[in-house]
């Protein structure tokens, strides 16, 4: 199996007002076309951990490293570079600009990593709705469309990049059962069809229960994987 994100022996601290460590030795490795689930009670760190993983958090101690690459200790220019390569995100709540149209939700980050021409990515945003069933509602803007259809135009935005990783905080925190197994089945679909790797936090117990492993923690601490 090909490992696509290993991490080792992160700590993580907060200091203000006083020092509280969030997170404890956390230490496990995640495999390409892997699904993985994240559980465990509010506070117990799993979102700290994935805002780790992402690369947005780099105040930690130990060790990343995604794609079998060091990421710990790049620069911010550095990180941006793998986050907008690698990483898809998907979060509770979708994030959609209000003011602009679905189309141009799902091609804002392939516009800002620049690596191809606007109508490139404009075809390329339009086969992700077509993927996932909602290219009709393309040219409505965001506050058209209901609840299950954000966070399904959320997903395509996260795939524009062609990531290998999507990370979701909460992807169906918001969703009736319907619509969470709707976009469990999407996710499902893209780690078989595209071997892309899932890691998802979720409280959702059924979610989880569907995942290839639950990795649960507990007061910072992973205490079953």
């Amino acid at each position: 199996m090909e490992e696509i994100i290993k991490v080792e022996s992160v700590n993580k601290y907060f200091h203000d007002p006083m020092t509280l460590q969030v997170l404890k030795n956390i230490n496990f490795t995640m495999n390409k076309g892997e699904f993985v689930s994240i559980m465990g009670k509010s506070g117990c760190g799993k979102s700290t951990l994935l805002y780790i993983l992402s690369t947005m958090d780099t105040d930690y101690e130990g060790d990343l490293y995604i794609n079998k690459r060091k990421i710990t200790g790049l620069s911010s220019n550095e990180l941006a570079v793998v986050r907008n390569e690698h990483i898809g995100f998907v979060f509770q709540f979708h994030y959609l600009l209000p003011e602009f149209s679905v189309l141009d939700n799902v091609m804002l980050p392939a516009l800002k990593l620049g690596a191809k021409s606007k109508q490139e990515i404009e075809h390329d945003a339009m086969n992700k709705l077509k993927m996932l069933d909602i290219d009709e509602q393309a040219l409505k803007k965001a506050t058209q469309i209901s609840g299950g259809q954000k966070q399904r135009v959320a997903i395509a935005r996260a795939l524009i990049n062609n990531p290998n990783i999507i990370m979701g905080d909460e992807p169906t925190g918001n969703l009736d059962s319907k619509n969470a197994d709707l976009v469990f089945n999407i996710l499902k679909e893209l780690t078989q069809s595209m071997e892309m790797s899932m890691l998802i936090v979720t409280h959702d117990s059924d979610f989880a229960n569907k995942t290839d492993r639950v990795i649960t923690m507990a007061d910072g601490e992973i205490i079953s994987q």
